[in-house]
C-alpha cells in the first residue's frame, strides 16, 4: 500500500492535548516562487535606495552614502523576512502572493526568536556557493519539507489558502471485496484514507495512487481504483 502521508502534502499533527490538526505542507517549488518574488521586491527597493544615495552622496559624502547603502542591504537581506514572518500574517509578501505562511510544527504562529533562527540559518541552507544545495536536500529528505533553518527553529511552511482544483466525483462504491492478504494497521489506515479522500482528487490522481497498490488489487488503471475502493468498503463494513 502507498503511504498517503508522503503522496499527499496534507499531514496530520497531533498536539499535546491529543487534538489532531491537519496542515498542508509546501514543497520546494512554491517556496522557490515565493523567494523569487521577495528577491525582486528587495532588489527593486535596493535600486531605489541606491538612486537616492547617489544624489545624497553629493551632500553627505560618498563614504556616508556607501555606509547607508550597506545598511539598507543588510536590513533587506536579513531583517526583511524576520519582521514579516514574525508578524501577524506569518509571511513575507512573496509567501503571501503564493498563499504560504510560516508556522510552528504544531500549527501555532512562530515567535520572533524562531523567525530569527530560520532566516539567519539561510546562510547555511544556501551552501555551497549559494546554490542552496543543503537547503533543497534537507527539504526533499524531510517529511514536512523542512530546510535546515526550519529544523533548527521548529517551523514548517504551509499553505495559507488551498488553491482550488478541479474535483470529480469519487467512483460509486461497489460490492465489498475482502482483502486477499492481511494488512498492517498503517496500511489499513492508508486504505481508509484513500476512500475518504478519493472525492477530493481528480480521476488521474486516483489512478496514480491506486496503481501503487497494484500488488494488492491485482490490476491497474480505473479497475484498480474500483477494486481498491471495494476493499476499503469491506474494511469499513468489518469495522462497523
Amino acid at each position: 500500500m502507498p503511504d498517503l502521508e508522503k503522496l499527499d502534502t496534507l499531514q496530520s499533527v497531533e498536539l499535546a492535548e491529543g487534538v489532531e490538526i491537519r496542515l498542508r505542507m509546501a514543497g520546494p517549488m512554491p517556496r522557490a516562487g515565493a523567494y523569487l518574488i521577495d528577491f525582486l521586491i528587495r532588489a527593486a527597493v535596493l535600486m531605489i535606495v541606491g538612486i537616492g544615495m547617489a544624489f545624497a552622496g553629493v551632500a553627505v559624502g560618498g563614504q556616508v552614502a556607501g555606509g547607508l547603502m550597506l545598511l539598507a542591504w543588510f536590513l533587506l537581506d536579513w531583517i526583511y523576512p524576520v519582521i514579516f514572518e514574525a508578524g501577524k500574517r506569518g509571511a513575507t509578501p512573496g509567501k503571501r502572493a503564493v498563499g504560504l505562511r510560516v508556522v510552528q510544527s504544531t500549527g501555532s504562529p512562530i515567535t520572533f526568536g524562531q523567525a530569527v533562527i530560520r532566516n539567519f540559518m539561510r546562510f547555511v541552507d544556501g551552501m555551497p556557493l549559494f546554490t542552496y544545495a543543503f537547503g533543497i536536500t534537507s527539504c526533499l529528505a524531510s517529511k514536512r519539507f523542512q530546510r535546515l533553518g526550519d529544523l533548527a527553529a521548529g517551523t514548517v511552511v504551509v499553505y495559507d489558502r488551498i488553491p482550488s482544483s478541479p474535483v470529480t466525483a469519487a467512483p460509486p462504491p461497489m460490492a465489498p471485496v475482502p482483502l486477499p492478504v492481511g494488512l498492517t494497521a498503517d496500511e489499513t489506515r492508508a486504505l481508509a484514507l484513500f476512500r475518504e479522500r478519493a472525492g477530493l482528487w481528480s480521476e488521474g490522481r486516483r489512478v496514480e495512487i491506486a496503481d501503487q497498490a497494484s500488488a494488492l488489487t491485482g490490476t491497474t488503471g480505473l479497475p484498480g481504483v474500483s477494486r481498491l475502493m471495494a476493499m476499503a468498503h469491506w474494511v469499513q463494513e468489518k469495522r462497523d
